[in-house]
């Protein structure tokens, strides 16, 4: 298991670094089929089949979402607009095997919790001047806080962090992972900084280095919270040793966000 996700995430990281590098239609592409695969995943532990007609139509309306982020405000509104209404209708009229208010919920939160934060993916590469090295700060430190918290924890870790949710997570792991996370913000920001000029003043990144793992943190715990609802340990098995692409985005969709409303807010005005 371990042999499988070091290596899955030797082939793997190099394609999203180069994907970063250039982004443009390339990156819009991949951060569209990442969502829509994890959409898929969410609404088959929902109990739909794979290819169900109306799991497909809500990746589509997922990957439409971040589209819409990447045209324009009015375009990503238009999607979200759609994503709340058209759903909840296609769950109405084919809903699966539980109460309709409770597959409505799941369905258009579900929508909300992969569309409005994975859509940060493409918000946060669009942002003017820098955005392309943000992208890489929230990435790296993102992987740096799970494969920090994932060995630290494995090596040392003994009381728990919230065994309702999900009992090997460690408190251990947590600081663990909250270090290298720390580490690898301040690290990126200023090779960055040194390499293009990426703006920010020292207390900036001091307090994204202190935010951002605590965020990875809880991105992990949700995604925990929802399998464990659903009685399953992995969203699939599409990526060997590391279960499915929602399980890889389960941070990011809690880092991205953080780092866009960061920048946008903090260091672009403040």
């Amino acid at each position: 298991m371990l042999g499988q996700r070091v290596a899955s995430a030797a082939a793997g990281i190099p394609v999203i670094l180069v994907l970063i590098w250039f982004g443009g239609p390339w990156y819009l592409a991949a951060v569209c089929a990442a969502l829509a695969v994890a959409s898929v995943e969410y609404q088959h532990a929902q109990g739909r089949r794979w290819l169900d007609p109306v799991g497909l139509l809500i990746a589509a309306i997922v990957a439409g979402i971040a589209v819409g982020a990447h045209i324009g405000r009015m375009e990503w509104l238009l999607w979200l607009a759609a994503g709340a209404v058209i759903p909840a209708l296609a769950v109405a009229v084919n809903p699966v095997d539980e109460e309709l208010p409770r597959a409505v919920a799941w369905t258009v939160g579900g929508v909300a919790y992969l569309g409005v934060l994975g859509s940060t993916l493409v918000m946060l590469r669009q942002v003017e001047f820098d955005g392309r090295d943000w992208v890489y700060v929230a990435v790296l430190g993102t992987f740096a806080t799970d494969t920090g918290a994932f060995f630290i924890g494995r090596a040392i870790g003994k009381n728990l962090l919230a065994p309702t949710i999900s009992p090997k997570k460690t408190v251990e792991g947590f600081l663990g992972g909250w270090m290298t996370g720390f580490a690898a913000v301040v690290a990126a920001a200023y090779v960055f900084r040194g390499s293009s000029d990426l703006a920010f003043e020292p207390w900036h990144v001091v307090v994204l280095g202190l935010t951002l793992p605590v965020a990875a943190a809880v991105g992990d715990l949700v995604e925990s919270a929802m399998k464990r609802a659903r009685h399953i340990k992995d969203a699939s098995e599409l990526i060997p040793g590391h279960g499915g692409v929602l399980d890889r985005l389960d941070s990011i969709l809690f880092t991205f966000p953080t780092v866009f409303l960061f920048v946008e807010y903090v260091i672009t005005r403040g």
